[in-house]
């Protein structure tokens, strides 16, 4: 008779202290249906009770090993290279981190005969005639966006079971790290700071649970292939910021609209994007929150 410890799916998650990697051990780790390894880059995890080991993503040698020596069912790769400005210039790391760090797990992926779950972007399209479906053509501006669609590419030539799930603007429950979106809005309005938000970028942006939830739902129905994972509502940044102020009663006259080309930024964004979700709703039931919802799940968890 196997041993109940036997029967759990063994998870590996690149990137585990990033914002998704952070949420998706949260949902995880309850009701012991899983085996988690968390990996980053870090010395020490952003979080406790899971099973940690720190990996430079950009060596081979590392990356084979930890996959290796845990065997597992499944790899959730949420590490990136995500500094969009700083990638013009930082080109090399950007690289080996986004592409290369995948083949890298490719290359061990192949021998233990595992399923990889890659996260990529709506930075893959140019932004021009948004909302996207699976079916339209990339064809990134930028440098990281260029790394991103290469990575993807990358996954599709690896001789392994894989999902690629794009996905835009996250935000979302994080208690250590880098503040979210919502949670700077937050934190900047009531510290009094005042904040310029562009009109011209359209998204539906992405709540982290909703997103951690796609993972999971993937892994138990084992679909493959390529989704796009996004928010019930498409609005520009700026009307998302107004929702935001609303719903946690801050002061909106702090909030001043501007377009994207006044930041002066290194680095193209797409402007009119969002990502057509319609496959995954109907592959695998996938239901995103409201963005209300979120808020709220935000503030109880958060206590904004």
């Amino acid at each position: 008779m196997f041993s109940q410890d036997f029967l759990k799916k063994r998870v590996l998650i690149f990137g585990a202290n990033g914002m998704l990697g952070q949420r998706t051990i949260h949902l995880f780790s309850q009701g012991g249906t899983y085996e988690i390894l968390a990996s980053s880059s870090e010395p020490e995890p952003f979080f406790s009770g899971i099973d940690y080991k720190q990996v430079d993503f950009t060596q081979r040698d590392e990356v084979k090993n930890c996959i290796l020596n845990f065997y597992p069912d499944v790899i959730i790769n949420a590490a990136a290279y995500t500094n969009v400005d700083k990638a013009e210039t930082d080109r090399e790391l950007c690289w080996k981190v986004n592409v290369k760090g995948l083949e890298f797990i490719t290359e061990a992926a192949r021998v233990v005969d595992c399923h990889i779950i890659h996260i990529s972007t709506d930075y893959v399209f140019d932004g021009s005639k948004g909302p996207y479906s699976e079916i339209d053509k990339p064809n990134p501006f930028g440098y990281y966006a260029r790394t991103k669609l290469a990575s993807e590419n990358a996954l599709k030539l690896g001789g392994t079971p894989f999902t690629i799930l794009r996905t835009n603007v996250l935000y979302g429950i994080i208690k250590t790290g880098r503040a979210d979106f919502v949670r700077w809005v937050v934190d900047s309005i009531r510290q009094s700071k005042p904040i310029r938000i562009v009109t011209d970028q359209i998204n539906n942006p992405t709540f982290l649970d909703d997103l951690a939830a796609a993972v999971q739902s993937v892994i138990e129905k084992k679909k493959v292939g390529l989704y796009h994972i996004g928010g019930r509502e498409f609005l520009s940044r700026y009307d998302f910021t107004l929702r935001i102020a609303d719903f946690f009663n801050l002061d909106k006259s702090l909030i001043t609209p501007i377009v994207t080309k006044e930041l002066n930024q290194p680095a193209p964004r797409p402007l009119k994007s969002g990502l057509i979700t319609i496959k995954a709703e109907s592959e695998f039931g996938f239901k995103p929150h409201s963005i209300e919802e979120s808020f709220q799940k935000m503030k109880e968890e958060l206590n904004l």
